[in-house]
């Protein structure tokens, strides 16, 4: 049954977004989520709520939260104490899924938030490297990009913060034993890895997205499987979790305008 159907309005890309995003922690089990940005964090949220409910998440400080409050309040109860020691050692031993943001990333998913420009002379300071490296070398690494452009999506990275396919498989076995990279979800789809060359392949599409959009907002050349799905829709239950338990103050919709 749609939504319209039941009284619901149809769903915003925004809500599709996180959809998708929910979709990184599908059957994930007993592991940290670790969302960056609001969309994602209403996916983990939702993850948690339906299909992944093993899924660990933290206030954003140090507290493992036992209930799943709307964004931006305060957890009801608290199921345990997390310092930055023992989250680098969930982060290390690989049982976390975090969902980076990236400034650029290539074709390989190496990712930069570090700088813009030479390293040496850049022409915008940014975050910093920050944990990206111990990230995509020890734990499920996806990302999340809430404008798809080609200042986004480059050719090459002007500095890799986090590690792509190509430069984990040229430092060797110690690089790649733990690397992986499930997914990057945009605004306008979802994208893998699940080429032979390790190469990024659109997987999907959001609803009144066009292969054309996708290719002109991309720098490199992507593999486009000869048919492309759809990215799924939400569920009623899905939408009422969205709209009504996770983000009824409609943030999301402010990350991803429709």
């Amino acid at each position: 049954m749609s939504a319209t159907e039941t009284g619901l309005s149809a769903a915003t890309r925004a809500e599709h977004c996180v959809v998708a995003c929910a979709e990184a922690w599908r059957n994930a089990g007993e592991v940290l989520a670790s969302p960056m940005g609001t969309v994602p964090a209403i996916g983990a949220r939702l993850a948690k709520l339906t299909f992944s409910p093993e899924l660990l998440l933290t206030d954003g400080e140090a507290l493992l939260m036992a209930d799943v409050p709307a964004i931006g309040a305060r957890p009801g109860a608290v199921e345990g104490w997390l310092p930055f020691r023992q989250h680098l050692a969930l982060t290390a031993t690989g049982r976390r899924h975090v969902m980076m943001g990236a400034s650029q990333l290539d074709r390989y998913g190496n990712q930069n938030i570090s700088c813009i420009g030479d390293w040496a002379r850049p022409t915008r300071q940014l975050l910093g490297v920050r944990g990206a490296p111990v990230n995509t070398l020890n734990n499920p690494t996806s990302y999340w990009v809430p404008k798809h452009s080609a200042r986004v999506f480059v050719e090459r990275v002007d500095m890799v913060s986090g590690v792509g396919h190509d430069r984990a498989a040229a430092a060797g076995p110690s690089a790649t034993r733990y690397h992986r990279l499930p997914g990057v979800i945009t605004n306008l789809g979802v994208f893998d890895f699940e080429t032979p060359d390790r190469t990024m392949r659109l997987r999907s599409l959001h609803p009144g997205v066009t292969v054309e959009q996708v290719t002109e907002a991309t720098g490199f050349a992507l593999t486009i499987p000869d048919e492309v799905p759809l990215t799924r829709e939400p569920t009623e239950a899905e939408l009422r979790l969205i709209r009504e338990v996770i983000d009824p103050k409609g943030l999301r919709e402010r990350e991803v305008p429709a």
